[in-house]
This record gives structure tokens, C-alpha cells and sequence, in this order.
């Protein structure tokens, strides 16, 4: 059986729930999982008593009054009302703010029996969550953060969502799906869904799913980033390919592999000693201070200078200055730059 994931535990909590926090708050990005954990959320308020349910989309410029006001409605015959509050940008505005503190005080203290406040949030920055109004809204209200589903659990997801409506398959097929619905979590939960209409419970072969899946799958720059860095270079290369196809600027995309390949160039001499020293001077942290080190013991030292200088000369050609011995197309030249990052260290295949 496929493990759930976060977000699908949630959903099975509030379907179970006998009673909801006077005030609960839902952090994240991925907007199906956001809107899957609200769905849920509602119909769990309808089920314990909530008969009516005020919602109010609100940013800084917002009159935040009519979130107060709606909190003091009573209903005639004290049933349970619902107000969701949503703040898609994550940022209140001073007043909003302030609004949100007072809102999740008085629900805390019973000063609104009658009245469940669900509040939608955009996962926020670093800055915004050392904000008084967010460091006061989870010390006061139930605050879950709903995690995007990283490349590495996407197989174990969609095998979930496939076992919700009967349906099994293999590894090569959950590893081909995963490929075709990456970082479009929305489309793949619609093209599950296609696969359901089309084919009775029980397994799905590859050929079946791949007569049915569109290729919705969409790239960001961090998964290039990150694959070129670990050595996937059929992985650094599709992504490369579907930001172009996608129409990202390439002037950009560039930015973002000569910016790595700077730093690791300049890492790289203190690869054996004074490298945690080096590491902060570059402000390199968690996750991707790791990635670093993970490029650095897989890469020679003498392989990013030369990659570096490669960088510039494709700038130059995207300039539309050509430069000897490379191809025209700063595309086909991109790719190279990639595969020479991505290979370097490995065994010629």
C-alpha cells in the first residue's frame, strides 16, 4: 500500500473529526492540496452544524472590518458559521494583521462559540513567518503547513491516488507518470482522474497510461539547478529542454547555471580544507550547502574554471557574437554546458 502523504492524512483527519479548533489556519503552495485540505475542512464544518459560511478574499488594501463585523453576526437560532479567510499574496498590511491577532484572541478565549474561522495562507517566507502577526496566529490557532510533494515522493503519491480508485501499477509505470506530471500537481490529479473514466478498476499497464497521459509535467529552475549539480544528466537535460519549450527566457536560465558554476568555481581551491569557512562566505546553507558539497566531491576542481569560461561564451553568443568552436544556437550550446557539468566525475557512457 502506497504511503499518503501529508496533506492526504489531513483530509482523512478532518473527515474523522468530532469537533474543529475555533481557529485553523492552512499554509501552503501547492493550490490542489490547499484546496483539497479546505474542501475537507468545510465539509467537516457541515457535518458537526455549520449552517452558513462567510468567505472573504482580502489582501493589505482590504477593508478588514468586514472580517470583524462578520465574526460578531450571530445566527438566530445559534447555529455554527464558518468565516474562511483567504490571503492569497501572504501579506495583511498592518491592519490585517492586526485584524488576524484579534480574530484567533477572541476564538481562543470562547468569545466567538458559535463562529469556526479557517484562514488560507500562501507558504510564507522567512520574513513573514518571524512576523508578529504570523508568530501570534500559531501560538493561538491549529496551524498546519501543507507541503508541496518533492520529485522524490511523486511516485509514492500518485500510486495513493491511484489506489483511491482502484487502480494499481507498476514501478516503470508510476516512474514514466511521474515524469510527465512533475511540478503540475493539479494536471496530474486531472489526469488520474482521465485514467479512472477510462479504465476499470484493477492494474493499469504502461501501455494504457501512456495512451491516456498527456505530458503535463512543468520544470522550474531549482530542478535544473539541482539535477546538473547531483550528476542526473538525462533528468538536467529534460528539464533544460522543457523550460525552453516552456519559453523561459534563456538569458535567465543561464543566469541561474553560470551563477551555480561561479560559486563552485570560486569553492572549489578549498575543496580539502577551509571549505566550511568558504561555504559562509558564499551564504550557502541547508539543502543547497549540501548540494554544493555533494557537486564538489563529484566534480574535479579543474573542471569549473573551464566551465565558467563556457558560460560566458554562450552569453556572448546569445549577444549574437559568435565564438569559435561552439554552436550558433545558445540552446544546443546550453545543453553541452549542462552535460559537461552533469557527466564530469562520471564514467564515459
Amino acid at each position: 500500500m502506497a504511503r499518503a502523504s501529508a496533506a492526504d492524512r489531513l483530509t482523512e483527519h478532518y473527515a474523522g473529526a468530532s469537533e474543529l479548533p475555533a481557529c485553523t489556519v492552512l499554509s501552503g503552495d501547492e493550490i490542489l492540496l490547499l484546496t483539497e485540505a479546505a474542501d475537507a475542512y468545510r465539509a467537516a464544518a457541515v457535518r458537526l452544524g455549520c449552517v452558513e459560511r462567510t468567505h472573504l478574499v482580502m489582501d493589505a488594501r482590504s477593508d478588514w472590518g468586514t472580517a470583524l463585523a462578520a465574526s460578531q453576526n450571530s445566527s438566530l437560532f445559534g447555529d455554527l458559521r464558518l468565516l474562511e479567510i483567504s490571503l492569497p499574496t501572504g501579506k495583511p498590511g498592518k491592519t490585517g494583521a492586526d485584524t488576524l491577532q484579534k480574530l484567533a484572541a477572541m476564538a481562543g478565549e470562547g468569545q466567538l462559540p458559535d463562529v469556526r474561522i479557517l484562514i488560507r495562507l500562501p507558504q510564507l517566507d522567512r520574513t513573514t513567518q518571524q512576523a508578529k502577526w504570523v508568530q501570534s496566529l500559531k501560538s493561538r490557532a491549529a496551524w498546519t503547513d501543507i507541503p508541496s510533494i518533492p520529485r522524490t515522493a511523486l511516485t509514492d503519491w500518485i500510486a495513493a491516488r491511484l489506489e483511491r480508485q482502484q487502480h494499481t501499477a507498476d514501478a516503470e509505470t508510476l516512474a514514466w507518470l511521474a515524469d510527465k506530471v512533475e511540478g503540475n500537481l493539479l494536471a496530474a490529479h486531472q489526469e488520474l482522474q482521465k485514467l479512472a473514466l477510462l479504465h476499470p478498476a484493477g492494474p493499469l499497464s504502461l501501455e494504457q497510461v501512456q495512451a491516456a497521459v498527456l505530458n503535463v509535467a512543468r520544470y522550474n529552475l531549482y530542478d535544473l539547478r539541482d539535477a546538473m549539480l547531483l550528476g542526473q544528466a538525462d533528468r538536467a537535460l529534460t528539464v533544460l529542454r522543457g523550460l525552453q519549450a516552456e519559453g523561459e527566457a534563456l538569458p535567465l536560465v543561464l543566469w541561474a547555471i553560470g551563477e551555480e558554476i561561479r560559486i563552485l568555481a570560486r569553492l572549489a581551491p578549498h575543496a580539502r580544507s577551509g571549505l566550511d569557512a568558504a561555504m559562509r562566505s558564499q551564504r550557502l546553507f541547508g539543502a543547497r550547502e549540501k548540494l554544493a558539497r555533494q557537486a564538489l566531491a563529484r566534480v574535479p576542481a579543474s573542471a569549473w574554471p573551464p566551465a565558467l569560461r563556457h558560460a560566458h561564451e554562450i552569453d556572448r553568443i546569445i549577444k549574437g557574437i559568435p565564438v569559435d568552436g561552439l554552436l550558433r544556437d545558445p540552446w544546443d550550446e546550453l545543453e553541452r554546458l549542462v552535460m559537461r557539468v552533469a557527466t564530469a566525475g562520471s564514467p564515459r557512457r
